[in-house]
């Protein structure tokens, strides 16, 4: 019989089935989109069952489609998006409230209080966290909060409070396992990157009882088994689950110390593995890559919000370009010696800056400025913000940094990636793979079951490179020059 790796991603904007061959080839996929519930407030949410029931439809869909016999789909891996929280009954399985969104800021009094009380150095020391409402710790705090009820029934241990990828396990395994792995338990802003334990100082702060938190367990563990709601004639044990960007980590093949990957969404993730002893910075965030055969890597990790998202700015709200594929010939033919600088800081600039309080500005225009150079300016503006990024990193790791290795949709865009090279000084590769995320929790599920060989299953994405062509003296101009625009809007 043939032996299949089912993977799926649960990510922002929808949920991804994956069906993976014995060599670790992606051969089908399907995927549902999810409603994104905003309200007037900016306040973002997501119907857990939704995602739930779309988990479920997307893998029904997906055997469906690929023709495979369900019964040589042998294990499951899960990546998810990282600290989007909710909270549920324990015995009922029912949500008390929506999941919070990563993107939605609604704890920002939680942590400005808690900041009052002089412990955000101790969180950050604790959990290589700043302290911020991005995280799930204030997102579950104010669901707490403010469901009636909830605070108490959490004291009485008989919620569970918890990211996604836990929420789908309870519901996968019918409420027997309530588990996270090490990589999402990092993001919480609750786990202590040291002890590799929740915290209870931090917990306390927050006001979350830790009988309500998921047992941590081994990104390639056991999780329980599912059988997709009967779906499945015999069940498939659940055994690599990873957050996002750790699994894009991880399926990029960046298993050694010093290893770097990129991915470019809407904002994007920039992660650096730094070994097994944890990296303290200022600029970046520590957390950790993963636990795999009970060994712990840990990784600095940038977040910009602004980089796809710029090239969606471009086409939606300024209307001068259509579609995103009219960047490349616009970059390619802007005046070579316009000094347009576009610096996308439109809730603020993240790291290495973390200046919530700067404004965008387009700098450095002339009478010649046009279409073209702008577009060229909001490109080069995700190369700069990435390559502030990857150098804060080298100097605080005192790491050098040999490549970049890069995935998400805007990597098709060959201008983009040359500049990449260029201003950064060092290689980058892109792969032929997509879906990353996903391909990183189905490969460790399938090396935890024995199906794939974490020493050869990478070989099979080939790559392909962009080496620096710029001239230093060019590079020292064009990066200084975005320095300066930067400077002009910093407010601390």
């Amino acid at each position: 019989m043939a032996e299949y790796v089912l993977g799926i991603d649960q990510s922002t904007q929808g949920t991804k089935a994956l069906l993976f061959d014995a060599a670790g080839a992606l051969i089908c996929r399907t995927d549902l989109p999810h409603r994104q519930i905003i309200d007037d407030r900016g306040w973002v949410e997501h119907d857990p069952m939704e995602i739930y029931n779309n988990t479920v439809q997307t893998v029904k869909n997906l055997v469906e489609k690929s023709g495979v016999d369900k019964d040589e789909i042998k294990v499951l891996g899960i990546s998810n998006q990282r600290e989007t929280a909710l909270i549920w009954d324990r015995e009922t399985g029912q949500p008390v409230y929506n999941a919070i969104v990563w993107q939605c800021a609604r704890g920002a009094a939680i942590c400005d209080a808690i900041e009052k009380q002089g412990a955000a150095d101790m969180i950050r020391s604790h959990t290589g966290l700043h302290l911020s409402p991005y995280f799930s710790a204030a997102k579950i705090a104010w669901v707490l909060q403010n469901v009636d009820g909830a605070q108490e029934k959490a004291e009485r241990g008989e919620l569970c409070c918890g990211t996604i990828d836990s929420w789908l396990i309870y519901k996968l395994t019918n409420g027997k396992e309530f588990r996270t792995d090490y990589s999402n338990a990092s993001r919480t802003q609750i786990f202590n990157i040291r002890s590799l334990q929740w915290d209870e100082e931090v917990c306390q702060l927050f006001g979350i009882p830790m009988g309500c938190l998921a047992e941590v367990t081994d990104s390639d563990g056991t999780y329980g088994e599912t059988d997709f709601e009967g779906f499945f004639d015999h069940p498939l044990k659940i055994c690599g689950v990873l957050g996002d960007s750790h699994g894009a980590l991880f399926g990029q093949g960046c298993l050694e110390k010093g290893m770097i990957k990129t991915t470019y969404g809407t904002g994007s993730s920039i992660m650096m593995n730094v070994g097994e002893e944890p990296v303290s910075s200022d600029t970046v965030v520590t957390s950790l890559a993963w636990r795999m055969g009970g060994k712990v890597n840990y990784v600095l990790e940038g977040n910009i919000n602004y980089t796809g998202a710029v090239i969606t700015w471009l086409k939606d709200d300024l209307q001068i370009i259509q579609s995103p594929a009219e960047t490349q010939d616009l970059a390619e033919g802007a005046n070579p010696v316009d000094t347009t600088y576009l610096v996308p800081a439109f809730s603020g600039l993240g790291a290495p800056y973390w200046d919530s309080s700067a404004k965008a500005v387009i700098y450095g225009m002339s009478r010649t400025t046009k279409k073209a150079e702008l577009v060229r300016a909001g490109l080069d503006s995700i190369v700069y913000q990435i390559t502030d990024v990857i150098k804060a990193m080298e100097k605080d790791s005192g790491i050098p940094i040999a490549e970049l290795r890069v995935d998400g949709g805007p990597t098709k865009n060959t201008y983009l990636m040359q500049f990449q090279s260029d201003i950064a000084g060092i290689p980058v590769q892109v792969p032929s793979a997509e879906e990353l995320s996903g391909i990183g929790a189905a490969y460790t599920a399938g090396i935890s079951a024995g199906i794939y060989d974490i020493h050869t299953i990478f070989s099979g994405i080939e790559r392909k490179k962009f080496e620096p062509k710029m001239e230093n003296e060019v590079r020292e101009i064009r990066y200084s020059g975005w320095k300066e625009a930067v400077q002009k809007i910093l407010t601390k």
